[in-house]
């Protein structure tokens, strides 16, 4: 990863009330992407969602483009936007609405590729420096919490510390991950622009619409921090 500059970029700063927070799903890896279709139409239809961020897994180039379409079509029916997990090159052939790039690296490498007509989010984002250069180069949202490859991420309070951070100063939106619908809450009260949630809607037992739809409730009366 390169290097921060000796001087940190200044990101824009915030000057106006941020407005109430919204959904962001993150999918399991999709294969096929039929077999996903009912449960994904589930989710986005039980509440309001800002937007889905479409995990796939490995494949052909081709075969990726064609497994984007459909997702694609749910979820923008709905007003949702649809943001593929890394893969910049095929947002525009598939159909998707932008792209979600990990790690300052990636993300500067493939911005320029997606705006202005897509979206361009950054997550990975190991320090407060690489999530203020992130903002400068043009990221639509910074992502923070979300796990690593290893399946770790940060403890919650130091989350909840720089989701503060960040939504005190800058105006660039934040994206909060939750690992579970019992975070969601928290981290809208922290100041998140958008609560990010994945396994904790997929495998709730009682499904997918109503731990969305539970997921929603808690952005509305968001618990204290």
């Amino acid at each position: 990863m390169a290097k921060p500059p000796k001087d940190p970029p200044k990101a824009p700063p915030k000057t106006a009330q941020r407005p109430a927070p919204r959904l962001y799903l993150v999918t399991p890896p999709v294969g096929a992407a039929e077999r996903f279709a009912a449960t994904l139409k589930a989710a986005v239809g039980a509440a309001d969602v800002a937007a889905v961020l479409l995990r796939l897994e490995q494949a052909g180039e081709r075969e990726l483009t064609n497994r984007v379409k459909a997702p694609a079509a749910i979820v923008q029916a709905t007003g949702a936007a649809l943001v593929l997990d890394g893969h910049a090159e095929l947002a525009g052939r598939s159909g998707a609405d932008g792209a979600h790039l990990t790690g300052l690296e990636a993300f500067s490498a493939a911005v320029d590729g997606l705006k202005p007509a897509r979206i361009a989010g950054c997550g990975g984002l190991h320090s407060r420096d690489d999530a203020m250069a992130a903002g400068e180069r043009g990221a639509d949202y910074v992502m923070f919490g979300e796990p690593e490859a290893d399946g770790s991420r940060p403890s919650f309070n130091a989350i909840l510390e720089r989701v503060g951070w960040w939504a005190d100063l800058f105006e660039v939106p934040c994206v909060a991950y939750g690992a579970t619908l019992d975070e969601v809450g928290l981290l809208a009260a922290a100041g998140a622009d958008f609560v990010a949630i994945g396994g904790g809607i997929w495998d709730d037992p009682r499904g997918p619409a109503a731990a969305v739809a539970e997921a929603a409730a808690k952005l509305t009366m968001p618990e204290k921090v």
